[in-house]
């Protein structure tokens, strides 16, 4: 989840500022980048607790420890929260400690998993010295809810709150699920809604592809993608597929009236978040909020508002694709490509685009909430899941081999779409090979997970 904004405090004085932010994200072609970002839960190496803030081996040394490759500490009242490079990465924490990256505006998939390679290796290093391991996965596959630690960050403190008034996971989605996504650019509005629209309807084949959280509690809980499944309950008012995204005339201007009825969580003032949580972003522009009485909102503001609104593909100045369990290297790797090459090459836009096109409402409703369950085994139409995917992956290799982005062997980035392919071809997700070690060599533990399967 983001931090503060650092959009600038120009004053929002008519609602059509709100529709310009949000078109002031179209690029031309050659300014387009990839932003990926991934989650990932920290360990004690002895006993596989979760990592809390303090102590010895608690996140908050871990963070002190990386400060050794160039990160630049972020800190809130007084406690270290978040490290920053010139770059414009950063690393941040989730609720319960999940270490973030958020990578730098990068031009290749090459550079990306350059960049995440980098990361894991220094996260490694310091883990090593402090007896901690950090593993990718949707879900938090041991511990209870009650298990988890909570990070010292005010936004956090009244999203804890509230969530439990407006859905029945909020709390799980909070502390115990991991994602990774990738942020991608636009032209103009016209191309931000043929993209939002493709990516919106295929996020199900996405989490399918991903699904990786089978666990919970140290049992299996009956889903593929549990992380997905938590979305389902956590708040509806700020979840969801967004159906009128598929609907004519929408764009910029439609977007912005979704976000601005999504209630608020808070607003930022002097360095303390003010919990503002359940309000209206629209009485704050008429200067009715009663937190703060008589004060009108900014654009950080705005920019602080968009990211609490947690649909399947977020728009803000680029569009977040949000629908992956967190994994291991190369499926971090992996989404950027797969996204990359449907979104960033015209012929693979339009054929993803001819794929989808004519889904109903219903079955765009259908995938999604098939998926956490079945995954690449959900039925769809007179086949499966597991042929929109292949199709999908199909599309976006060609889409990659056409951007024609080559490394030092020779390789374009169509390379890193490889263990998708073969999920897809063996019908079988990262998820059911984990259920089939439970069921067998690991003989009904979860514990080997975290052994096997950490960075």
């Amino acid at each position: 989840m983001s931090g503060p904004s650092h959009e600038k405090d120009t004053p929002i004085e008519d609602r059509r500022q709100l529709v310009e932010y949000l078109e002031s994200g179209c690029k031309p072609r050659e300014a387009w980048r990839i932003g990926t970002e991934h989650e990932k839960f920290g360990f004690r190496l002895d006993d596989l607790r979760p990592l809390p803030w303090e102590g010895e081996r608690g996140i908050e040394a871990v963070l002190r420890g990386l400060t050794r490759f160039a990160w630049e500490p972020v800190e809130e009242n007084g406690k270290l929260i978040a490290l920053i490079r010139p770059d414009g990465a950063s690393v941040t924490l989730e609720p319960a400690g999940q270490l973030e990256l958020s990578g730098a505006m990068l031009e290749t998939i090459h550079q990306t998993c350059r960049e995440v390679t980098q990361h894991l290796k220094e996260v490694k290093a310091v883990g090593d010295e402090l007896g901690v391991g950090f593993l990718g996965m949707g879900f938090q596959p041991k511990w209870s809810r009650e298990d988890m630690p909570w990070m010292p960050k005010g936004r956090y403190k009244i999203m804890r709150e509230y969530m439990p008034k407006v859905g029945k996971l909020g709390l799980d989605m909070m502390t115990r699920t991991c994602t990774v996504q990738v942020n991608l650019d636009f032209s103009s509005e016209a191309d931000m809604v043929k993209k939002f629209r493709v990516s919106l309807a295929l996020q199900p084949v996405a989490t399918a592809l991903f699904a990786d959280s089978p666990f919970s509690e140290g049992r299996p809980n009956g889903y593929l993608s549990y992380r997905s499944h938590i979305w389902t309950d956590t708040d509806p008012d700020r979840t969801g597929m967004l159906d009128f995204v598929f609907e004519d005339g929408f764009g910029f201007e439609r977007y912005a009236d979704y976000i601005l009825d999504v209630p608020m969580y808070f607003a930022y003032r002097d360095g303390t978040y003010v919990d503002c949580a359940g309000l209206s972003f629209r009485d704050f522009l008429a200067g009715r909020l009663a937190p703060l009485p008589g004060e009108r909102p900014t654009l950080r503001d705005w920019s602080d508002h968009l990211t609490t609104a947690f649909p399947e593909v977020r728009l803000k100045k680029y569009l977040e694709m949000r629908g992956a369990d967190g994994g291991p290297w190369n499926r971090l790797c992996a989404l950027p490509a797969f996204w990359t090459g449907l979104l960033y090459d015209d012929q693979a836009l339009d054929a993803a685009w001819d794929l989808v096109r004519d889904f109903s409402l219903e079955e765009r409703h259908a995938l999604r909430d098939g998926v956490p369950k079945y995954a690449l085994k959900l039925p769809f139409r007179r086949h499966t899941v597991r042929e929109l995917a292949l199709e999908a992956l199909k599309i976006s290799g060609q889409g990659l081999k056409r951007r024609a982005r080559i490394n030092a062997n020779g390789a374009d980035e169509a390379v890193f779409l490889e263990p998708l392919i073969e999920f897809a071809l063996a019908n079988e997700t990262p998820a059911e090979r984990k259920l089939a070690l439970f069921h067998g060599p690991w003989n009904g533990s979860v514990d080997p997970v975290f052994r096997e399967f950490a960075y």
